[in-house]
């Protein structure tokens, strides 16, 4: 195994290099999926974070659910979400997620949400509400929550855990020593925790991280064990792509032969299934990651 031992780009690339550049996904399913949440009302995090999977995704019938609105209290530079301050809860919205879940006929739906640390509990009761409701009305659904760190709130990451989601998802994003940049209202050991606690509980625990925003691979590993020590048994691994001009830019491409090497040294560390690639995101292919797991 080959990890090479740069100490990361630290000016912006000039081009996308050729593994970048994708085939138009075929339209398969994405006029029924998009009219499926524009006539619900509903909002994605592929269309708000502008995924570059957006197009795949809808085509095969899927979609990651964006609730608690759209406006992110955090200024993540990352992220093209709005920030600024979230309007109240829409609880109509539970009922409309399950329906349309209902309607595009999913057996397998990942909830996301924008961060929302205006609420006392960061969300934690909407998002087990939500888990609820599948439970009854779609018991045949498996329901995958991809969740803010809830300031690292015991009681609120409880009332989260004990609602039983299939998969519990929390992306550290980045490496720590680029949290004061990147993602400068988180805590990077807060995240870990956040991760110990799902694992502790008993749930497939998934984490995520992003390459080619001024890491090493050094630091890359680093993280690897740290996931691994936490309990998580899904780890994705994908290409930062600068979303608009206003987010923070990209420092390097990474090469498809890094990427094999960091999924080697993540599944070397113990991790089950290490998700590596340039397209990786954190929802990408979420129901057939998780029906290869060992049972």
């Amino acid at each position: 195994m080959t990890i090479s031992r740069s100490s990361g780009c630290t000016s912006a690339p000039q081009r996308k290099p050729s593994w970048l550049k994708r085939p138009i996904a075929f339209q398969g399913k994405q006029h029924h999926v998009q009219k499926q949440i524009t006539d619900s009302g509903l909002h994605t995090v592929c269309r708000e974070a502008r995924c570059p999977n957006r197009s795949e995704c809808f085509a095969r019938g899927t979609a990651t659910f964006l609730v608690m609105g759209t406006v992110c209290t955090r200024g993540c530079t990352f992220c093209s979400v709005d920030k600024g301050s979230p309007g109240t809860l829409d609880t109509t919205e539970i009922d409309r997620i399950v329906s349309a879940a209902e309607n595009m006929e999913l057996t397998y739906v990942v909830i996301t949400s924008v961060t929302r640390d205006d609420l006392p509990d960061g969300g934690a009761a909407f998002f087990a509400a939500l888990v609820g409701a599948f439970r009854s009305a779609l018991p045949q659904v498996s329901v995958e929550l991809l969740i803010p760190d809830l300031r690292g709130n015991a009681q609120a990451l409880s009332t989260v855990f004990d609602s039983r989601p299939s998969v519990l998802n929390h992306n550290v994003e980045t490496v720590p020593s680029l949290y004061s940049v990147i993602r400068p209202q988180a805590d990077y050991h807060r995240s870990l925790d956040v991760l110990r606690r799902s694992a502790a509980a008993g749930l497939v625990t998934k984490s995520g991280l992003m390459v080619g925003l001024g890491e090493n691979p050094d630091e890359i590993c680093s993280v690897l064990d740290d996931l691994n020590a936490c309990g998580c048994s899904i780890v994705t691994i994908g290409q930062y792509l600068q979303p608009t001009p206003q987010q923070t830019p990209v420092r390097e491409y990474v090469s498809l032969d890094q990427f094999s090497a960091y999924a080697k040294y993540g599944e070397s560390t113990g991790i089950t299934r290490v998700l590596s690639g340039p397209f990786v995101r954190s929802s990408y292919n979420a129901a057939e990651v998780v029906r290869s797991l060992p049972r």
